[in-house]
């Protein structure tokens, strides 16, 4: 039997406080009716939605975490929900492309006000929304796995990670120079910004090396290089989505695993794949699950300010895949993070898109960049390539292709954090993040290296 065809075989999970379990309310539709959001009826949710969006258009929306979440959940959920509605295009990511940018395209048109605008950053930044959110998955995914697919696949994550760089530099620097863009051009403006999993890691210290190299104004360079990433992000998530889609046609036992990140053989396949969810989790796992991810970032964010050169992100993963590979953790307790990260998962990445739209995503920077077609059709060459060649060298470290393709393909061409949700949300495999996690900022560290020995190198007559 393959690893795929087990998909729907009963497994036992772990052992778990008797307490009470989360209830669905008996008079509630199900969750996959049409006219129900998060299997509430419209006629609930659809006062409480115009009702934020009141308090929106009166310039009374308070500037709470309370409040954010209320209007990002309900914003997203509306959304999503409208994607939902497409036939067809709902399998390739619509109902997670509509949250992610119809927002930045209100806020571009000046369609949502100001006020409600700086509630969302604070929301965001100095409330601390996405590190709730993004801890808890990070933490959940990595001790939800099963420790013989942290150790088997993260000694070969590597190959897949480093090669796919040098691949796309090499790629789309001579693709770049036959299209008369410049060789060094591609490869410092397109593809290194954008293969550098964001701005913090990438396009912001990169502007500071190529002005060091002209001795110009890193300002200069800043804005194509934002450019870059930003539109990038989205052709990573469409692709994603289309990816996925495509996989889901698929009938090839090595191209999608749905999910699953390693091939494997029918010995092999109950230790290494991803348990099935429970439908519902325990009061006191749940809260748990709070405390460990909680206690987590703060052991992860000492070690960030004691070694700056690697994120808190980072550093979560790898303090939870020790944790999980040494094994000193009952099963039950690492069960509660997983259930806490899922809770996450299933209803507050709505929340964390639609804020992310609002609050990271510039519409403006996206469309002054596509005034150049080269540049355009480089950008799109980059993250094709990159999918490309992770695939192929996942397929030899057998990793499935599609997951391989996208973690650490996609994901490695995102705008990090915020774009590597977006991505797996898109290619509807969420628990892959913490895989995803290294891949942005290790790759993105090499990058950075790889690109400092070339600005000396290439850098003559393109700064």
């Amino acid at each position: 039997m393959s690893l795929t065809q087990q998909e729907g075989k009963d497994r036992s999970m772990p052992e778990t406080a008797p307490t009470e379990t989360l209830p669905t309310p008996p008079d509630s539709p199900p969750t996959n009716s049409r006219w129900s959001v998060m299997g509430m009826p419209m006629w609930i949710f659809l006062p409480m939605f115009l009702a934020l969006a009141v308090a929106v258009y009166t310039d009374t929306f308070p500037s709470t975490l309370v409040s954010g979440f209320a209007l990002a959940t309900a914003l997203g959920l509306m959304l999503m929900w409208i994607g939902q509605q497409v036939p067809l295009l709902k399998d390739f990511g619509l109902p997670i492309i509509l949250p992610l940018f119809v927002p930045a395209i209100l806020v571009w048109q000046g369609w949502i006000p100001e006020s409600t605008v700086a509630a969302m950053d604070a929301f965001t930044d100095e409330q601390g929304a996405w590190d709730f959110i993004l801890v808890a998955i990070i933490a959940g995914a990595m001790l939800g796995m099963p420790r013989q697919l942290i150790i088997k696949a993260g000694v070969r994550f590597a190959v897949p990670v480093i090669g796919t760089i040098l691949g796309v530099l090499s790629v789309v620097g001579v693709i770049g120079a036959a299209l008369g863009y410049g060789f060094g051009q591609a490869i410092f403006f397109v593809a290194g910004p954008v293969m550098a999993g964001g701005l913090p890691i990438g396009a912001i210290p990169m502007s500071e090396m190529y002005a060091e190299a002209s001795g110009g104004s890193a300002a200069e360079y800043l804005t194509l290089l934002i450019s870059a990433v930003l539109i990038a992000n989205v052709v990573c998530v469409v692709f994603a989505a289309v990816l996925n889609g495509i996989g889901k046609r698929s009938t090839s036992l090595w191209f999608s695993g749905n999910g699953q990140l390693l091939r494997v053989n029918d010995a092999e396949a109950e230790d290494l794949r991803i348990p099935e969810k429970p439908s519902g989790s325990s009061f006191v796992a749940l809260g748990q699950g709070l405390l460990i991810a909680g206690t987590l970032y703060v052991v992860a964010s000492m070690l960030s300010t004691l070694v700056p050169g690697i994120h808190t992100y980072a550093w979560l993963t790898i303090i939870a895949a020790v944790i999980k590979i040494a094994g000193f953790v009952p099963e039950r307790i690492e069960e509660a993070a997983s259930q806490w990260g899922d809770f996450a998962t299933r209803t507050l990445v709505p929340a964390l898109l639609a804020s992310v739209s609002i609050a990271a995503i510039d519409i403006a920077g996206v469309v002054e960049g596509f005034t150049d077609p080269v540049f355009i059709a480089l950008i799109f060459i980059t993250v094709g390539v990159s999918g490309v060649i992770a695939g192929l060298l996942g397929y030899l470290v057998r990793f499935y292709v599609v997951e391989s393709a996208i973690v650490p393909g996609f994901v490695m061409a995102d705008t990090g954090g915020s774009g590597d949700v977006a991505v797996l949300s898109a290619a509807e495999r969420m628990h892959l993040l913490p895989f995803a996690t290294v891949a942005t900022r290790l790759g993105g560290a090499f990058l950075l290296i790889v690109v400092s020995f070339l600005v000396p190198v290439l850098g003559t007559g393109v700064f």
